[in-house]
């Protein structure tokens, strides 16, 4: 039976029970708006889509060709036209996901202004942002289906489609940074997410107070046991809340990162604390010349001081950071992690398969998702990598400046279609090779509104005027058919006519008459088509 006969029913029930003061209350309409409304919480949407994710991890092991994909959103509107752009050219959602970047809820949604991505904003951003995402995501599918019931009340045969309609609702990675605070402020944070709707929770091992992007210097992570128990506070957050398959993505920073604030205990030798402690830079010293308030450790018998800095962070070791990383992933792992986030600092196939066959080789099924960066320079950093492997097959490169790759000169080159190759393979290479179970955008959203800004302004306040718009914005809405060229529809227009029908019958005032300019935007047959059915 199917969810709008199921919810016919129950209605129908309700209103015999309920008399003649239901009597105004139609089980039709209201069978339609459950349909239309098909997830009533976020934690709904929570198991739904932690589901969705567990089935595309078993997938993925299966196949690495079954990886899956996202872009960061910073809106609810953009990631609702991104679902339904997918949706248009894919024709499915199918491991399609979304992204939620803390970067963007800092540099974007802090009510304390454009902040760096140093969890300096509120953190009560992050569910906002969630609940802001699904609410949008769940009035696509109430506006898609409200057209769909339009057109069979006209007689048109769509029931199947309404039926199996697929939802613009997937799986969303939400970034709590570093969770904002001790394992008791992670978890109650987590619980808010979660309850917003996020099936997947990323968090990384830096450290709370004194977290950077990812992709700056100043890095300070924090030892294994600190960790395990943020791994700790988010499952049990997904627990307590009954989404048993909720998903925990644990983040090591410790490729870029060369120093911790804390030197762990350790209980006994070779324990978790001894592997992090080995790692700190150490000198050895006579105790009789040690400093008044000296920190000291014993090391293969030796009495040693690790180098500490002027504000008292610690230095590891140089040259440990891809062991640091390696040690990072299999322990997470081993205490509840579900999937793994390496942050790089250049987007390298070989480099990333080195660190994820080293974690294999502990934990077979390993798995990442990876970060796909805006702050790294593809163009250069895979010109480079074209230049090396041309080098190496004897080509002559003295045309090209090792120094100046970017230069546009180079656009149509040999090295350029090599490079451009490698790029767009670097998805499906990645799964295959590193791992890559997830690929991401953390930022696009925020550079394609900047570059379509700087764009129409350039035409707007120059000599194109209101052509700049039309050439490049409403005509292009037009002829791609995307979604909010009718953009009353879009905010729900036409469904809150509908709606106000149900309520106040005949006596409704509704937006959607001859004089809406909305009409304008009318979809019509191609002129082609047109001759084509009347030369029939």
């Amino acid at each position: 039976m199917s969810n709008y006969n199921s919810a016919l029913e129950v209605i129908r029930t309700l209103k015999a029970k309920h008399g003649n003061s239901w009597s105004s209350i139609s089980p039709e309409n209201t069978a339609r708006m459950s349909v239309q409304n098909r997830f009533k919480t976020g934690l709904d949407i929570a198991r739904y889509t932690a589901a969705i994710m567990r089935k595309d991890m078993e997938e993925y092991d299966a196949n690495p060709m079954n990886y899956t994909q996202s872009l960061g959103c910073w809106h609810g509107f953009v990631a609702q036209q991104k679902m339904i752009a997918v949706k248009k050219h894919h024709g499915t959602t199918n491991k399609k996901y979304l992204y939620l970047s803390g970067w963007m809820v800092a540099a974007l949604r802090s009510e304390l202004g454009p902040l760096p991505d140093q969890s300096m904003h509120e953190k009560t951003a992050v569910p906002k942002l969630i609940e802001e995402i699904y609410t949008f995501l769940r009035q696509a599918d109430a506006v898609e289906l409200n057209d769909l019931f339009r057109r069979l009340d006209a007689g048109e045969d769509v029931q199947d489609q309404i039926d199996n309609y697929e939802t613009h609702v997937v799986p969303i990675i939400a970034d709590i940074d570093a969770g904002f605070g001790n394992e008791e402020a992670t978890y109650l944070l987590a619980k808010k997410m979660i309850e917003a709707g996020a099936c997947a929770l990323q968090i990384e091992n830096q450290v709370s107070d004194a977290k950077q992007c990812g992709h700056q210097d100043g890095k300070v992570t924090v030892p294994h046991e600190d960790f395990i128990a943020k791994i700790n506070a988010l499952r049990y957050a997904f627990l307590e809340l009954g989404v048993e398959q909720g998903v925990i993505v644990a983040r090591t920073d410790s490729e870029g990162a060369g120093l911790t604030q804390k030197l762990p205990v350790s209980q006994e030798p070779g324990d978790l604390a001894s592997q992090y402690l080995a790692f700190v830079e150490a000198e050895e010293i006579d105790v009789a010349t040690a400093k008044e308030d000296d920190v000291l450790l014993k090391r293969d018998g030796k009495i040693v001081r690790p180098v500490r800095l002027p504000n008292g962070l610690y230095k590891f070791k140089n040259g440990t950071n891809i062991d640091r990383v390696v040690l990072d992933c299999i322990t997470s792992l081993q205490n509840g992690a579900d999937l793994l986030w390496i942050e790089t600092p250049t987007p390298n196939v070989k480099q990333i398969a080195h660190m994820v066959n080293r974690v294999r080789a502990v934990m077979p099924s390993a798995k990442l998702v990876y970060n796909n960066s805006p702050s790294f320079n593809w163009t250069l950093n895979f010109r480079n990598q074209a230049y090396d492997e041309m080098l190496e097959e004897g080509e002559n490169m003295t045309a090209y400046d090792r120094n100046n790759l970017m230069d546009v000169e180079y656009d149509n080159t040999e090295l350029s279609h090599r490079a451009d190759e490698k790029i767009k393979t670097f998805q499906m290479d990645g799964a295959r090779e590193a791992g890559i179970f997830h690929h991401l955008i953390t930022l696009p959203t925020y550079h394609t509104t900047a570059l379509h800004m700087n764009n129409l302004t350039e035409g707007y306040f120059g000599d194109q005027g209101m052509l700049a718009y039309v050439k490049d914005v409403q005509r292009e809405e037009i002829r791609k058919g995307v979604s909010c060229v009718k953009h009353q529809r879009m905010a729900g227009s036409d469904l809150g006519d509908d709606h106000k029908t149900f309520y106040a019958g005949d006596r409704a005032l509704k937006a959607g008459g001859a004089n809406n300019t909305s009409n304008q935007f009318t979809v019509k047959e191609p002129v082609t088509k047109q001759k084509a059915v009347l030369a029939e």
